[in-house]
């Protein structure tokens, strides 16, 4: 079923639309307006703000369910709510609209759900900080861009959103600006997502200039017209945007850098809002993506390769944020695989988007835990033991740490397994390649998050010399952390057995490819999977149960290039900042020599001289008569040589 089959949403306008779902708007409305607040008030909203900015964050969520479960009432599971004409200008036409239907409304659930459950836990971890009430009007300004990104009804309007989320998120990775580190990661995150951001706006000038129209709808039903030339250029430019906002293979060095920034920030981001931006345009996107399968090949191969490189960098990391952001990129990187297969598999990827929020934030909470017992300590080398002082820590930690690694039956192996077997369903070699990446990954993963997981709770103590008695941290922090330890425990069943039928038969989210067989029966690739995830736990439980060394070791090739981040950096320093640099010098140098030179040159000249000429104004008439007199004997002396025929 392609998108022009499936019925069309409800259109309503703003000023005759009835019922709940009329009140959409809200979802947009309420944390932007707390953050307005919370910016004019200034200091005067120190004492409350923080509650203001999570009551708002709660009341979206309760919007958001409430509306999620008043889709049932619709035929088609879908509503348009048109409030204004946004732009009109000759055959420019966008609506400032939003589109509240299964794919925006689970989207909306995690980023309100798990968003509500961040910003509880950073009321206590934020509480020393004298600029709290600025962090949560940051926080909900990027809540309500995240949420205008998945509600907007046209390319327009998510774009809005999308760099909404892309300026909130530059605000609140370089929160603490005063530190160098952080200071430069808020600034590495906004210049490399403007990257992909300019790929996105390319790709919505192509829509209008070969479709006249940024609708969804409308551009979905006119993309078997265009050339297939036309489309793959299109996607690109789209994969583009998602592979900056995602920190997917080539754009991903911003993401590790981003955890600078405050814990509930990392979790944010990384859980889930910011990096789910560019799998939620994919999925939005799929007829385009499915029109051409050079397309959907790019972005199978660029989510294969990105979770290969997530694992292995994340294998070699000794800061504990560092180590679960580049297992974002890598978890990611599963999503990306999984939209790219098309068919079922775009649905089974917000499967893992989902899970991935509630064990990932799990996660990211958790570090933080550790973190404010350990007086702001990272390097999981110096913990160890944990488990006996931070029990509430350890134990949702746990569930986080089981789930990510796809072991039975926590959330994690009913929404990652499925993607795997996807793969293996392409045709062709392409089935062993990208499934064998797939397993290849679930191995890695198993093998580093127990890594993590060790080093970090269990074996000897570590600790340095300041730290004596680490402690569990307070309840605003730990009930967060156990509401998402239950996620991870629960969740992906209940979203595996669920959301699938429900984002395919209600909003035709990847019907239209056919069903290939799988080169492996499906108990084999169960089996295989969760084999290597056995083993991989097993290896990383054995190296470092007793801990590990607390200075860095001499280690192989393979080990030095992960620690290098796979040298990633160093490619973009050569190939995209020095140069940068040198043509940025160069014109400096041509501006200010050449062009300024000309113009100064020129303005030089002209002062001279007329500082030679205003000489001669001497005020004397004497002067002024024998000027006079010379010049009136030169034209009669000329005068008189022409008449004489010198001159013939």
């Amino acid at each position: 079923m392609t998108y022009a089959q499936a019925a069309p949403a409800e259109t309503v306008s703003y000023a005759t639309a009835d019922g709940l779902l009329s009140s959409v708007w809200l979802l947009v409305a309420i944390p932007l307006v707390s953050a307005t607040i919370l910016l004019l008030l200034g200091r005067r909203a120190d004492r409350w703000g923080h509650w203001l900015g999570v009551a708002a964050v709660g009341a979206a969520f309760l919007l958001g369910l409430s509306y999620f479960l008043g889709l049932r009432g619709l035929e088609n599971r879908s509503v348009q709510l048109s409030l204004w004409d946004f732009i009109a200008v000759g055959g420019l036409h966008v609506d400032f609209g939003l589109l509240f239907d299964p794919l925006a409304g689970v989207f909306v659930l995690l980023i309100t759900g798990v968003g509500f459950l961040i910003h509880l836990y950073a009321v206590e971890y934020m509480a020393h900080d004298e600029r709290r009430r600025l962090f949560f009007a940051y926080f909900n300004l990027f809540i309500a861009a995240m949420l205008l990104l998945v509600l907007g009804n046209n390319y327009v309007m998510l774009y809005f959103g999308w760099e909404g989320v892309g300026l909130a998120s530059y605000l609140l990775i370089s929160f603490w600006y005063t530190k160098p580190a952080a200071a430069t990661a808020g600034k590495k995150a906004f210049l490399m997502n403007r990257v992909g951001d300019a790929g996105l706006a390319i790709a919505i000038f192509i829509m209008f200039a070969t479709l006249g129209t940024t609708q969804y709808d409308e551009v979905f039903n006119g993309i078997g017209a265009l050339a297939g030339g036309t489309v793959l250029v299109l996607g690109l430019l789209l994969l583009l945007g998602a592979a900056g906002k995602s920190g997917q293979f080539p754009l991903q060095a911003w993401l590790p850098d981003a955890m600078e920034g405050p814990t509930p920030v990392s979790a944010l981001i990384h859980a889930a809002t910011m990096v789910t931006a560019g799998v939620y345009l994919i999925a939005r996107s799929n007829i385009i993506f499915s029109a051409n399968a050079t397309l959907q090949l790019v972005v199978v191969s660029v989510g294969a390769l990105t979770l290969l490189i997530g694992a292995v960098i994340g294998c070699a990391k000794d800061d504990i944020k560092r180590v679960l952001a580049w297992s974002t990129v890598s978890q990611i990187g599963y999503m990306f695989l999984g939209v790219g297969l098309g068919g079922a598999a775009y649905a089974l990827a917000i499967v893992h988007l989902l899970a991935h929020g509630f064990f990932k934030a799990n996660m990211f909470l958790g570090a933080g835990s550790v973190m404010h017992g350990m007086k702001d300590q990272v390097d999981i080398r110096r913990f160890g033991g944990l488990s006996k002082y931070m029990r509430i820590t350890w134990l949702t930690f746990g569930a986080g740490w089981l789930a990510i690694i796809g072991m039975f039956p926590f959330s994690g192996y009913f929404s990652k397994e499925p993607i795997i077997a996807a793969a293996f369903e392409r045709e062709g070699w392409t089935a062993w390649l990208f499934g064998g990446a797939a397993v290849l990954g679930a191995a890695l993963t198993a093998f580093y998050m127990t890594r993590l997981f060790v080093l970090t709770f269990h074996g000897p103590k570590r600790w340095t010399e300041d730290i004596e008695h680490p402690h569990e941290s307070p309840a605003l922090m730990t009930i967060p952390l156990v509401l998402l330890g239950i996620g991870s425990l629960g969740a992906g069943w209940l979203l595996a057995t669920s959301v699938p039928d429900w984002l395919t038969t209600t909003a035709g989210l990847g019907t239209a490819e056919a069903h290939h067989d799988a080169v492996l029966p499906h108990w084999a690739i169960v089996v295989l999977s969760l084999g290597v995830t056995v083993l991989g736990a097993v290896l990383g439980w054995f190296l470092f149960r007793n801990g590990t060394a607390t200075s860095p070791q001499p280690a192989g090739v393979l080990v030095t290039a992960a620690r290098k981040n796979l040298y990633t950096d160093a490619v973009n320093e050569a190939v995209f900042e020095k140069p940068g640099i040198f043509l940025t010098r160069a014109l400096v140098y041509l501006d200010n020599r050449g062009i300024d030179g000309l113009i100064n040159g020129l303005a030089a000249g002209v002062g001279g001289g007329s500082g030679r000429l205003r000489r001669l104004q001497t005020g004397f008439v004497r002067s002024y008569a024998t000027s006079i007199l010379t010049g009136a004997l030169l034209v009669v002396a000329a005068f008189l040589a022409v008449q004489a025929g010198w001159f013939a």
